[in-house]
């Protein structure tokens, strides 16, 4: 008899987000697959949660896919969890998703916390449709030509990025858009800190105070 497995979202900075649905089938699995363990255990003991887990990242991805798959074939229940929001959404494990379908595993999706969606609500552009791009290439040429090619769509763009890229990202955004595009930038959602930038890229670069670099960040860009 197969396991289930449940795609768990987590909150993005501030653990009052976290469904009640979402502890109680922590609470309950089996197995937590985490995508790097100091922050599952951090959230877990949060929660006073313990159980075993199992790292799945992009360095780990198939030895963890392999471990969570074997787990599914015992009938365990297990819980994939990432960092911070919706796992797979931009995260690690898609390919677990993949096999443990191909298996004819059941899956289970349990909504939460997602950057996603509060940047697009809070950046008051237009989102009757938009284009998710997600993350650009590292590669300063090939960006620059990725944002080019994007230069001529015509509805609100989705972006985001690590932390350490957001000021190199708004200076290329800068650099192929100029002043034609309106940019959001969603910082620290749910935080405290919380921060959220309004203006051109050059008026965003203008606003960005020194030690904001390392703040997780949502960039929409307005359609025309």
């Amino acid at each position: 008899m197969h396991g289930t497995l449940f795609l768990v979202s987590v909150p993005i900075g501030n653990l009052e987000d976290f469904t009640l649905r979402g502890i109680r089938v922590l609470k309950e699995v089996d197995l937590i697959v985490c995508e790097e363990y100091r922050e599952g255990k951090r959230l877990l003991r949060a929660l006073d949660v313990e159980k075993p887990t199992v790292l799945l990242n992009e360095h780990e991805e198939e030895e963890g896919t392999e471990a969570a798959m074997a787990a599914l074939r015992q009938g365990k229940r297990i819980a994939l969890i990432s960092d911070a929001g919706t796992p797979v959404f931009s995260d690690p494990g898609r390919l677990l998703v993949q096999r443990a379908s191909e298996a004819g595993m059941r899956i289970v999706p349990v909504p939460g916390a997602s950057s996603l969606m509060p940047a697009l609500v809070v950046s008051g552009f237009s989102i009757k449709e938009f284009t998710f791009r997600g993350f650009l290439s590292v590669k300063r040429d090939e960006r620059i030509r990725q944002l080019r090619a994007l230069k001529t769509e015509p509805r609100t763009i989705v972006l985001m990025d690590t932390p350490y890229r957001m000021e190199a990202l708004i200076k290329d955004v800068a650099d192929v858009f100029g002043n034609s595009r309106q940019l959001c930038v969603a910082m620290n959602l749910t935080q405290e800190n919380e921060r959220i930038l309004r203006g051109s890229a050059v008026d965003v670069l203008k606003e960005l105070k020194e030690g904001e670099k390392k703040a997780e960040f949502v960039l929409v860009i307005s359609g025309h």
